[in-house]
């Protein structure tokens, strides 16, 4: 008669179920056999290694460990599988071969407990690569049930807030992440290819910059300051090519104290590259190649499926203008409106509300345009280029039109996966703009930048012509693993706190 733990163990209270493992580790402790008390064990083979290469293993010996996931007890013999960061592999314990007092201590490990088992490899009459026991050891006694194991962790929020258990019982869960470190290894050799070097810049900054965002504020108390959890790379990169490097990269976690959705986490990994005397259309190309070189070699294809949509990541990628974009969806040319008095009027007979009377511009109304009716078309890969200068704070002027810059981003599905400019290095122009930044933020705008004044003086010293690409690595990765959500692609995503139980 077969015992299956699992069904067993739903039927019985969850304290009761922990008291009932507490008592069993009480007694090993009381025999002496405390596992908590082994400090290492040697293994030999993954269980990834020996079912990939039965022959070689065939009838030999090995040593593997790993976290029981299921078990059936039948009388003087049984069978148990263990999971390791590899795979499972299955295990044939018999009293014969582990002695009458090992095997009763067998019979009480439970699901979730994590042994070593030294044994022979052979297969099952079903033709499952196994390990006939010689030996097994409790390495670690697990004191909570895993949830729900028997029918799998369904619950997402209870996914993402007990990471540990998803990775247990959801082994695709594990695939993902092991992709996603394949391809933030596979970007930093694409940039080390083309030169560039990787650096690392502060977390903690006494000022806000590098983007438009709402900051996190903490406080230095040995300086008795606030200060800012960064909200971009940008300035601190471009400091170094003042500096004299050529080109620099760094890959990081960066913060913005905004709304949480299913693309938005109040942290997140970036990547930002800056390169001297390149500009946004060099950025262009390196993104292409980030983007179809990352899929070619992590995934072995161009071409993925994202939410049931194909997409097409070989390289070739349109590039169109943000007013021709416009132009092209609703018929509007924005070329041919001249004044902020026009665009404005076209705005409002279209049914666009404005929230800030400072918004109310030519190139604020394009933007409005642009995220009302083009960014949803978007779902091959595109470049959307030339962006107003009111939306673009760090970007050069493009100089065949001066309220234009030489900024673009890149849009695939509808979504934005990354932004790059040709820099700004006119200190004067770039002290105007930061102007017009605090303005905003002293009316009210908690995104607007502030002020930097080293920043500027940086530019006073000379940035040489430098072209600037940032990319969110998590909406990369939620891609190449057709992953809804940026929750699936955070191993530990920001949840509110259930409360004081």
């Amino acid at each position: 008669m077969q015992e299956n733990e699992n069904n067993q163990e739903q039927e019985v209270d969850l304290n009761q179920l922990m008291k009932i493992r507490r008592e069993k580790l009480t007694e090993l402790q009381e025999q002496g056999k405390d596992p908590f008390e082994i400090t290492k064990f040697s293994r030999t083979n993954t269980a990834g290694e020996i079912k990939a290469n039965y022959e070689k293993f065939e009838q030999k010996d090995v040593t593997v460990a790993g976290r029981i996931i299921a078990k059936r007890i039948m009388g003087k013999a049984s069978f148990c599988t263990i999971l390791d960061s590899d795979e499972n592999i299955q295990s044939y314990v018999s009293i014969n071969d582990l002695g009458e007092e090992s095997y009763k201590q067998f019979k009480t490990y439970d699901i979730g407990d994590i042994i070593g088992i030294t044994g022979f490899v052979f297969k099952t009459k079903t033709e499952e690569t196994s390990v006939h026991a010689k030996e097994i050891v409790l390495l670690s006694k697990s004191l909570r049930p895993l949830p729900e194991k028997f029918h799998g962790l369904k619950d997402p929020d209870l996914r993402y807030r007990q990471r540990y258990t998803d990775l247990i019982v959801n082994p695709e869960v594990k695939e993902s992440f092991v992709i996603r470190s394949k391809i933030i290894r596979n970007i930093r050799k694409i940039l080390e290819e083309n030169g560039y070097l990787e650096v690392e810049t502060p977390v903690l900054n006494t000022i806000s910059g590098g983007a438009s965002a709402r900051p996190f504020i903490t406080h230095h108390n040995s300086l008795n300051i606030d200060m800012y959890l960064r909200i971009a790379l940008e300035l601190n990169l471009k400091r170094l090519i003042v500096g004299g490097f050529d080109r620099v990269y760094e890959i990081g976690r960066v913060f913005r104290n905004e709304g949480m959705d299913i693309r938005h986490n109040p942290e997140f990994t970036e990547l930002e590259l800056y390169a001297a005397y390149q500009d946004y259309n060099d950025m262009m190309n390196i993104t292409e190649e980030i983007f179809s070189r990352t899929a070619q070699d992590v995934l072995g294809t161009t071409t993925v499926t994202y939410q049931g949509k194909e997409i097409n990541l070989a390289p070739g990628w349109k590039r169109i203008t943000m007013i021709d974009s416009v132009k092209e969806v609703t018929g509007i040319d924005f070329n041919k409106i001249e004044t902020n008095e026009e665009a404005v009027k076209i705005a409002e007979e279209r049914g666009l509300k404005f929230t800030d009377e400072t918004k109310k511009t030519r190139g604020d109304v394009i933007s409005m345009f642009f995220d009302e009716y083009v960014e949803e078309t978007l779902i091959q890969p595109t470049f959307i280029y030339d962006y107003p200068v009111e939306i673009s704070p760090l970007a050069k002027r493009k100089p065949t039109d001066k309220r234009l810059t030489e900024r673009f981003e890149v849009f695939i599905d509808g979504r934005e996966y990354g932004n790059a400019f040709s820099e700004l290095n006119d200190p004067i122009d770039q002290y105007g703009r930061f102007k017009k930044q605090v303005e905003a933020r002293e009316a009210g705008d908690e995104e607007a930048g502030m002020m930097d004044e080293d920043y500027v003086q940086a530019l006073e010293i000379g940035l040489p012509p430098t072209g600037g690409l940032g990319i969110g690595v998590d909406r990369m990765i939620m891609l190449f693993t057709d992953s809804a959500s940026i929750r699936d692609v955070l191993l530990f995503p920001t949840m509110k706190p259930l409360g004081d139980h």
